[in-house]
């Protein structure tokens, strides 16, 4: 990060700056997000929280904020989608979030207790001898795209949908081959499967096998990790 572009976003906090200055809220920080859980009742009050916080913040802000609504709770997401850390903006936005969830009588505080886990965001780490070569196959397969000003050829990869988990990639010096592999299956529209699987084989993959097809198709990278590309056609 250069000096000119913290100017432009504002201060760079250290993640003890933003972690002290949200959790007294029931915000976590995780990875380079806020993240909590807004316990609720039902679909109907979720529903009710998430037109809130929508009419609430301000249009350019809306970007910043994900809503995952559910029967029992909502969780919520603030983020910084055009640079890879968080700042007074997004301070400012759990702040307020928070506050018009106080105005609903609900809290942005997760019941760890009731709940099966704290908030949380998974990513996937990929042991591999070439990172450069594999990349690609991994960016098409899962229809990922380079981390936010990240885009070199080892650097991880992201939904762009902020749905699924990232992928980082872990340099080896020398083939494990008693290592457990890895595997994904990647579940698509039925309609975009020889889209997907075609974008896979073009970034450097093959196809293992298609034999269930069209449920599932094999397909590995160069170094042999294996993924399927799956729908829910020829299943009953």
């Amino acid at each position: 990060m250069t000096e000119q572009a913290a100017g432009k976003h504002g201060r760079r906090f250290s993640r003890r700056e933003l972690s002290d200055t949200v959790s007294p809220a029931g915000w976590r920080l995780v990875l380079a997000m806020f993240r909590t859980d807004v316990a609720v009742h039902s679909l109907a009050e979720a529903g009710a929280f998430t037109a809130a916080v929508a009419a609430a913040i301000d249009a350019s802000a809306a970007a910043h904020v994900r809503l995952d609504a559910r029967p029992d709770r909502v969780i919520v997401t603030v983020e910084n989608l055009s640079v890879p850390w968080l700042g007074q903006v997004e301070i400012d936005l759990a702040r307020q979030i928070s506050a018009i969830a106080a105005d609903l009588g609900l809290e942005t505080l997760p019941d760890v207790a009731a709940s099966p886990r704290s908030v949380q965001a998974v990513e996937i780490g990929i042991d591999a001898l070439d990172i450069p070569k594999i990349r690609p196959f991994w960016k098409a397969v899962m229809g990922y795209v380079d981390e936010i000003g990240r885009t070199g050829p080892q650097d991880a990869l992201v939904d762009p949908h902020g749905q699924n988990p990232a992928i980082w990639f872990q340099q080896m010096d020398a083939p494990r081959p008693q290592r457990n592999r890895i595997h994904f299956d990647i579940s698509v529209p039925h309609d975009d499967a020889e889209r997907r699987m075609a974008a896979a084989l073009a970034a450097g993959g093959t196809l293992v096998s298609d034999k269930a097809a069209p449920a599932f198709w094999g397909l590995a990278d160069a170094e042999g990790n294996e993924a399927c590309i799956t729908t829910w056609q020829a299943r009953d």
